[in-house]
């Protein structure tokens, strides 16, 4: 099954519109394209620029991730990555990742999710920059950005769910803002839902059941 997932490290990514092209480590074509459906909002959130900085670094944010199959919780670096919690904090009290699927599921790899458009195209409206390097090597219940290439986060962000995450600590350009640490047993029953070909991608990544976040309470220690 190796075979499957050589060169995928550094692949997490997301889709630019047509007015662009999809960059990501010098592949032809992304791997981040996948859950071709639409959108579940009846709007989609926008906005011109990132949020202004409204977290205390000092503080400890939380994340409770509540999806149909469960719920998990997130620890947010706000010290390590501020500008990422910041925007992951703006967007939630927003009510920006409500209904939100997880389009793309790679067992051993990870889970993606945070796209209003649900199939790797969508996002908030801007970008901003990256928080690098990580302070802790990629492994399961690690929660980082996707990306079009640097400094290109928005909304889209991926969970690492097994061993094939460890590939990511050789080139560590994912912004990682977090960590599961109640409810990775929901992680992986999400990342052990059935999938199938991406008639895009030819990635065995797209689920054949709609999971979903119904919604990110933040919790302030």
């Amino acid at each position: 099954m190796l075979g499957l997932y050589e060169g995928i490290r550094g692949r997490i990514g997301t889709v630019k519109s047509r007015r662009g092209l999809v960059i990501l480590a010098g592949v032809m074509l992304s791997l981040a394209v996948a859950g071709c459906g639409t959108s579940n909002k009846t709007s989609s959130q926008r906005w011109s620029s990132p949020p202004k900085m409204q977290i205390n670094k000092s503080k400890q944010y939380d994340a409770v991730v509540k999806t149909n199959y469960g719920s998990f919780t997130i620890q947010l670096f706000a010290k390590q990555s501020p500008i990422t919690v910041n925007n992951f904090v703006f967007l939630s009290q927003h009510h920006f990742y409500k209904n939100d699927k997880f389009f793309r599921v790679i067992q051993p790899f990870m889970i993606q999710t945070g796209d209003p458009n649900n199939n790797g195209t969508g996002g908030p409206g801007y970008q901003f920059k990256d928080e690098l390097p990580p302070k802790q090597p990629y492994q399961p219940g690690i929660v980082a950005m996707a990306n079009s290439g640097p400094n290109t986060n928005g909304s889209q962000f991926f969970i690492c769910t097994g061993i094939q995450s460890e590939t990511l600590n050789s080139d560590p350009k994912y912004t990682q803002f977090g960590k599961v640490t109640q409810g990775m047993s929901v992680v992986q029953k999400i990342a052990a839902v059935p999938v199938k070909m991406n008639p895009q991608t030819h990635e065995q990544s797209m689920p054949t059941k709609d999971v979903y976040i119904e919604s990110v309470k933040i919790q302030v220690h």
